[in-house]
């Protein structure tokens, strides 16, 4: 499966396990049996399956469910409870059972207006967490099907995550924006919202020991945000050339895994200090030779010179002309993992130590539609256009 892109001898390559390949639409979420050599798989031909592996070494579907419409779905991990939802917006509960032959749906509840966008199943608190086109987020006892509250998202909701020891809720929406909302058992309060990416957020990621989330846009960026630490520190991870599609993070070997809809998985070695990138300083001229920039006109008329284009360095953020920036290098421990632009002072003092890659690159064969890494078994699974589900062995 992974054709290594930029090897790095420390580090060890995804390697394919098993693939699963009977299915007639694609897999829309799949999710690792925990303690199991098992996998539950939802795809958009309107079944679930819980295949499980045999001694040949291939997974055999043991039960599927058949659903009367089309719907999207998502599967909580830590539990045998299967949430899914359809365009009627309904969510039904199965029951497993313990050798995995027996599906059985055992509760029906209904919490929106119109399609639900992501559902997050908390076990702990018995809790089901659901966002919708209706805006709405909404939380109920899966227990009783009692809904226990509502909110009110400015845009449509794309990404979901819960710590479960304050009762955080992080919501990561289309306009780019993640809040944090406060969540009791009938009421909510806003805590705060952040913005730093320009597309809409695609995924979302909570490591609850160092208390860091991390969030994945379709702008191809990865942000880590500092909310334990309440510094407020946002660093950015630029890795990708395609669509931030999942992330997974590996909290005993601080490692963060992320894919992308172009098949790629990056796992980005979190276990070194990264630096906050610096905010763009503004300037009507060139920070280093002073040349005027092309609005400033009366700098050009005094100058009698024609104004340049404004750029600036990505490691210190000064305003710079082309001529001061013609270099490029990467900086890793400011998450650029590719080459972009820095002043020509600043690539003097960047080493050959500083360039040292904290990722490695790996191709996962197709287009990734949905992830999820299983920490127990440190195996990975992703499901891609290509209807093809794929467990690899990662760390």
């Amino acid at each position: 499966m992974a054709a290594e892109v930029q090897p790095r001898p420390q580090a060890r390559k995804p390697g394919l396990l098993s693939k699963i390949e009977a299915f007639q639409e694609v897999v829309s979420a799949a999710v690792i049996i925990p303690k199991e050599d098992g996998v539950i798989s939802v795809s958009e031909d309107r079944t679930i399956r819980v295949w499980l592996k045999r001694d040949s070494g291939q997974y055999w579907p043991s039960v599927y469910h058949t659903l009367p419409s089309k719907y999207s779905c998502s599967l909580p991990s830590k539990t045998y409870f299967i949430e899914h939802f359809c365009p009627l917006p309904v969510f039904q509960e199965f029951l497993l059972s313990e050798d995995y032959n027996k599906m059985t749906p055992t509760s029906t509840f209904q919490a929106h207006q119109g399609r639900v966008s992501v559902v997050l199943f908390v076990l702990e608190m018995e809790w089901l967490l659901s966002t919708g086109q209706d805006k709405n987020f909404n939380w109920l006892c899966s227990e009783s099907g009692q809904q226990l509250g509502t909110y009110r998202t400015a845009a449509w909701v794309s990404g979901l995550q819960f710590d479960v020891e304050t009762r955080h809720a992080f919501v990561g929406d289309q306009s780019g924006q993640v809040t944090i909302l406060k969540l009791e058992q009938e009421s909510c309060s806003l805590v705060t919202t952040f913005k730093g990416h320009t597309g809409n957020v695609t995924a979302l990621c909570w490591d609850p020991v160092q208390r860091v989330l991390f969030s994945g846009s379709s702008d191809h960026s990865i942000i880590m945000w500092d909310i334990g630490g309440r510094k407020g520190t946002a660093i950015e991870l630029q890795g990708h050339n395609d669509k931030v599609q999942g992330l997974c993070y590996a909290s005993h070997t601080r490692q963060l895994i992320s894919c992308s809809s172009d098949g790629g998985i990056v796992i980005w070695n979190m276990d070194v200090t990264r630096q906050e990138t610096p905010e763009w300083l503004d300037s009507d001229s060139c920070q280093k030779c002073e040349q005027p920039f092309f609005w400033n006109f009366k700098q050009m008329w005094d100058s009698k010179k024609i104004g340049l284009r404004q750029h600036h360095c990505r490691k210190c953020g000064q305003a710079v002309c082309g001529k001061c920036s013609s270099r490029r290098s990467t900086i890793p421990l400011m998450g650029f993992e590719f080459e972009v632009r820095v002043c020509d002072s600043c690539h003097e003092s960047i080493s050959d130590e500083d360039r040292a890659p904290t990722v490695t690159f790996h191709d996962s064969k197709h287009s990734v539609v949905y992830m999820h890494y299983e920490p127990t078994t440190g195996n990975l699974l992703t499901s891609g256009a290509d209807k093809v589900i794929k467990v690899c062995g990662v760390i």
